[in-house]
């Protein structure tokens, strides 16, 4: 007998919340940024591209939430293992997947369950990280 409590999934509400913190926190920096949140599933809850941002902002702030989410951790702590002389270096280009490995990616959970994954695009990495991670916060 299974004794699992079900978890409630990432919501399109959920997922707006998301973005709007996200974008918030990059229009207080300053940075104009795009924002995607993904489902456990992978697939598309919510998409944000500020009029301004780089047009690659989009590609990349969604293969940051798909490596989060298939990862189940943010992409800012892989970025060392991927590297020429990390544990997984080949890992980037092993796999027929559209990971990226910058940070900007975090996963989301409630009730310590995965279940999505945002990511942003367009600022520096480490401004996309904080800005991923205010908006996770916020849900909490």
């Amino acid at each position: 007998m299974s004794t699992t409590t079900a978890v409630a999934p990432l919501t399109t509400q959920d997922a707006e919340t998301l973005v709007a913190v996200a974008s918030r926190a990059a229009e207080a920096a300053g940075v104009t940024v795009s924002v995607t949140v993904l489902d456990a599933g992978g697939h598309l809850l919510a998409f944000r591209r500020d009029d301004r941002a780089v047009l690659i902002s989009g590609e990349t702030s969604t293969r940051k939430a798909y490596t989060a989410l298939q990862l189940n951790t943010a992409t800012a702590d892989v970025v060392d293992a991927v590297k020429p002389d990390g544990p997984f270096h080949s890992l980037p280009t092993a796999l027929n997947q559209p990971l990226l490995f910058i940070a900007g990616g975090v996963p989301v959970h409630r009730d310590g369950r995965l279940i999505g994954a945002i990511g942003v695009g367009g600022g520096a990495p480490e401004q996309d990280h904080t800005f991923a991670t205010t908006a996770v916060e916020s849900l909490a």
